[in-house]
């Protein structure tokens, strides 16, 4: 028996517990495990540990820090999961574990994820805003209640608004769980909202959608986005108050206001009666109090001020005295201010007399004749100056003007835009106007040869050349002393004759 002993291996701790965990890895590298997380902690290091449990085991486990930051599910005791990783060995303690990598939500956890994600995206559109909720009203006439009609919340909504405050109630019963409870509470609210005022059924002011306590599976039809939705729209003020204090649905969120239990509800709805009766009572005294103090110091007021007015005889005794004070400086007032207006008078009329104006006319011509006899000096010493200054320019004028060198022997040649200054500027058949220093005569131009195909009408060198300043042509005195036109008729722009050209100019 030793011999057969001797023939196994021998390991050593550390070294088994290492085959161990090599073997249990490369069997188990990839798992899905479903189970109950128990015994949840984060460690200071930020590594999670938990154990996963059913009803027959239990398995450690643990989430390493760099995988607990991108888990999508917060891990809490009591959360169904289902958990992928892998199972190692812990040689420390000789147990196994498993290295969770992934976490999901499992049964009820699926439906809290549902639920977060549909709360989310209502969220999202707006439906729980504040702004949309409003206020209640403080004592509705009628309040409209969707709730089972057998059940115990209806009995205890009735019981609490007799004991507060008896009221009209409007029950719409509707399913509370199931298939179909959805969309028979969301047509309640509807329905409800539908209700126009005036009719042969109330409005209510008021609703209150209620139902008692139960597991999340129970309280979904609450959950539903329809449900949602309807309450979300509904017109009139709506009152939540499903399940118990710590029972919350998505109606909650949408409604106006959250009652923690459908009893709360028909509290929150309307006031004590009693209440109000007290209150009205001691307003009404308070009311009265305030009345009889008020006429007492109106009274007193009047009293006060009674004694300060004066009577209707001393206040006419005074206005009769300020009359006769009055009547009697009005005459001397007026006899016054006539006798300075007589003086003032008397004055202007003296003013007036023909001697004052006799003097006054004298002296007036003997400044005017002073006056003209200054301006004849000063025309005398002005004017000759100023003359003589005028001739000047007169004569710089007469020099400078192109009409006395006209006078000396030469012609201005105007066309149709004014002024010739060139020859090449005139074509052949053109009507020119020559101006001399006794008149003016109207001209053909020629075309000749050498010309350029333009010219005046004179030819050879007797023609007018063009002079420099104000557009004048020299006509060559002495030629045109020895040589006289050769028609007459071309210096008056009469038409030609017999078919000959026209004659010289000159």
């Amino acid at each position: 028996m030793a011999d057969s002993a001797s023939n196994l291996q021998e390991w050593t701790v550390g070294e088994i517990s290492l085959r161990l965990k090599r073997s249990v890895e490369d069997a188990f590298g990839h798992v899905r495990v479903r189970g109950e997380i128990s015994g949840f902690k984060r460690a200071g290091s930020g590594h999670l540990y938990m154990t996963l449990k059913d009803d027959q085991a239990v398995l450690d486990a643990v989430c390493w820090r760099g995988t607990a930051a991108r888990l999508g599910v917060r891990p809490e005791d009591g959360l169904e999961v289902i958990c992928t990783g892998k199972l190692t060995t812990f040689p420390g303690r000789s147990k196994y574990q498993m290295v969770i990598e992934r976490m999901e939500l499992a049964g009820l956890g699926a439906l809290m994820a549902l639920l977060e994600q549909r709360r989310k995206a209502l969220a999202a559109e707006g439906l729980f805003d504040a702004e949309r909720k409003r206020d209640l009203p403080y004592l509705p006439a009628v309040i409209g209640v969707v709730t089972s009609p057998t059940g115990s919340v209806i009995r205890d909504i009735l019981h609490r608004l007799r004991e507060r405050f008896p009221t009209r109630v409007l029950v719409w019963p509707v399913l509370v769980q199931g298939e179909n409870a959805a969309g028979q509470v969301a047509a309640a609210i509807r329905g409800f909202d539908a209700i126009a005022p005036g009719g042969a059924v109330p409005r209510p002011d008021v609703l209150i959608v209620a139902r008692g306590g139960g597991s999340l599976e129970d309280l979904w039809a609450f959950n539903e986005e329809a449900v949602v939705r309807a309450a979300a729209d509904c017109r009139i003020p709506l009152i939540s108050a499903v399940g118990h204090e710590t029972d919350t649905t998505l109606i909650d969120h949408a409604a106006d206001r959250r009652a923690p239990t459908p009893t709360a509800a028909a509290e929150i709805a309307v006031p004590v009666r009693l209440d109000l009766l007290q209150d009205l009572t001691a307003l009404g005294a308070r009311a009265d109090s305030a009345a009889q103090r008020r006429t007492v110091l109106a009274r007193q007021r009047l009293a006060d001020l009674a004694r300060g007015l004066r009577g209707p005889r001393e206040l006419l005794a005074l206005a009769q005295q300020r009359y006769d004070e009055l009547a009697e400086r009005l005459p001397r007032a007026a006899r016054a201010a006539l006798a300075e207006r007589r003086g003032a008078f008397a004055a202007t009329a003296a003013g007036l007399r023909p001697a004052t104006l006799s003097r006054e006319v004298r002296r007036l011509h003997e400044r005017l004749d002073g006056s003209a006899r200054r301006l004849d000096g000063c025309a005398g010493r002005l004017v000759p100056p100023r003359a003589e200054a005028l001739a000047r320019q007169a004569r710089l004028l007469d020099s400078l003007s192109y009409r006395s060198v006209l006078a000396r022997g030469f012609a201005l040649v105007r066309g149709p835009d004014g002024p010739v200054r060139r020859a090449a500027a005139v074509r052949p058949g053109a009507r020119l106007e020559l101006e001399f220093a006794d008149g003016r005569r109207g001209v053909l131009a020629e075309g000749g040869p050498g010309d350029g195909g333009a010219g005046s009408e004179a030819t050879g060198p007797e023609a007018a050349g063009s002079e420099t300043g104000g557009g004048a042509a020299q006509a060559a005195a002495s030629p045109a002393r020895r040589r006289r036109p050769a028609a007459a008729a071309a210096s008056s722009g009469a038409p030609r004759s017999g078919g000959k050209r026209q004659g010289e100019l000159f």
